[in-house]
């Protein structure tokens, strides 16, 4: 569509989606465990398995239920749902799950959702897949060197300890490569489209953390009383927080918020007032990526207790209206688990027409995680309408099949349509820029036009 303001991927301030990229190994064994019978498929194998998506076991993309989760997303009523998400157990191991929740936005920024959703994982367990096999070698060596018990078990930990590094050197390279492949897509514009993304990786009772981008992972746990509170595990990667709004100064990049919404910062150009990016990391964005917004993913690790009882990751249209501590009631007093996604995403419907009676709802997306493994009867599913079957709105190959209407981002009313700014729309020509119809956060405001010519830089 068009080419980027700045090319050069030498500034210090370019994101990690610059430079060279380690690539996952081209062939891997992934161990998938389905029934009684374990087949092993390679990393080819297993994309080229992603076509037929429905048919891969133990992973739902769509609204439905998995053995110790349920997912539910809905549109809103600004064109075509940008959220995307997946639940894959035993992707790895029979004890490994991995959950994700993507929120596009931008013209592409469904498009750019989807991808992230079908590739990030692949990339995420064959970076791991690598690191492991080295640190295995590394680690025989050094243990059979031992020779007293407590040097052993002190050994044990060690291996413990390095597992948690190869998590975090997963996240952080498969983060990177995943937007090197954005940046490089032949027929994926993601000059002005992008994605979050907050993805979980459940081990045994580690849980490992990585996210980018304003979507929410929190989870409940019982206090000394016994009552379930909130505990919020990813930070909200906004240009409001002031490491990050730091780092995007110092790369000439500016942030401020508009006079309408003076609590709603965004990032623009140096040179320019556009796009207005309300979030500080995110995939794709590349007119912003030489001038602070980076694709590095926020990660942690934590050790699940028999406290922890669910896990909830959920786009910013549910935390746009409603808070965590609500979060955890309406999901702990859902009448069945497998109807704990959707009566939580009908609730912040609600919220939506209370709170912002003249504003377009934005898409909601939720995992609803259940940590003791254990979930409805198919009956109770069936009753509520789910499905882990593909649904007619989206086809297997994850290409919407919804006509393409216009986008425009989340809450301001129409009466407060700011002149001259303009949103990205969401028509797959992007033959020109639809004007913002009342929105107030909006995710990318922008009169961005196409850039013919290189800008120079200073």
């Amino acid at each position: 569509m068009g080419c980027c303001v700045s090319t050069s991927s030498k500034s210090s301030c370019s994101s990690m989606s610059d430079g060279d990229v380690v690539s996952p190994p081209s062939c891997f064994e992934i161990t998938i465990f389905g029934g009684q019978r374990r087949t092993k498929r390679t990393f080819v194998n297993h994309v080229s398995a992603l076509q037929h998506m429905a048919s891969i076991p133990n992973r739902i993309f769509t609204n439905g239920k998995s053995r110790s989760s349920c997912i539910f997303t809905q549109q809103g009523r600004k064109g075509v749902n940008q959220d995307a998400m997946i639940v894959w157990e035993d992707f790895m191991a029979e004890d490994l799950t991995f959950c994700g929740i993507f929120d596009g936005h931008g013209p592409y920024g469904h498009l750019v959702a989807r991808k992230v959703r079908d590739t990030l994982p692949l990339k995420l367990f064959s970076f791991f897949d690598s690191f492991e096999s080295k640190k295995n070698k590394s680690a025989g060596t050094i243990c059979c060197s031992q020779d007293t018990v407590s040097e052993g078990a002190d050994c044990e930990t060690g291996i413990e300890d390095k597992t948690g590094l190869s998590w975090k050197d997963a996240f952080l390279k498969s983060y990177k490569s995943m937007d090197k492949e954005l940046r490089y897509h032949p027929s994926l514009d993601c000059f002005c489209s992008g994605s979050t993304a907050v993805t979980i990786v459940k081990q045994g009772s580690n849980l490992f953390m990585g996210s980018i981008g304003d979507s929410r992972a929190i989870m409940a746990s019982s206090d000394s009383n016994n009552s379930l509170v909130a505990v919020q595990l990813t930070v909200d990667l906004k240009p409001d927080l002031p490491r990050e709004a730091e780092r995007i100064k110092r790369c000439k990049g500016r942030v401020f918020a508009l006079q309408d919404e003076p609590e709603v910062s965004r990032v623009w150009l140096p040179f320019d007032d556009a796009p207005g990016l309300a979030m500080a990391r995110a995939f794709g964005d590349f007119c912003l990526k030489e001038y602070g917004v980076i694709s590095v993913p926020e990660f942690s690790h934590r050790v699940l207790t028999d406290r922890d009882k669910f896990i909830v990751l959920a786009s910013d249209g549910i935390w746009d209206v409603l808070s965590n501590e609500e979060v955890i009631e309406i999901v702990s007093s859902s009448s069945t688990r497998s109807s704990a996604a959707r009566n939580l995403v009908d609730s912040a419907a609600r919220e939506w027409k209370t709170k912002y009676p003249t504003s377009k709802m934005d898409d909601c997306a939720v995992i609803c995680l259940f940590l003791d493994g254990r979930m409805d009867s198919e009956s109770d599913c069936e009753d509520q309408g789910f499905s882990s079957a593909t649904l007619a709105g989206e086809s297997d190959d994850g290409q919407n099949c919804e006509p393409s209407l216009q986008r425009n981002c989340t809450v301001r009313s129409p009466e407060e349509n700011p002149d001259g700014l303009t949103i990205v729309g969401d028509e797959e020509t992007a033959a020109g820029w639809s004007g913002l119809e009342g929105v107030t956060r909006v995710n990318s405001l922008v009169q961005l036009p196409r850039f013919s010519e290189e800008k120079p830089r200073p």
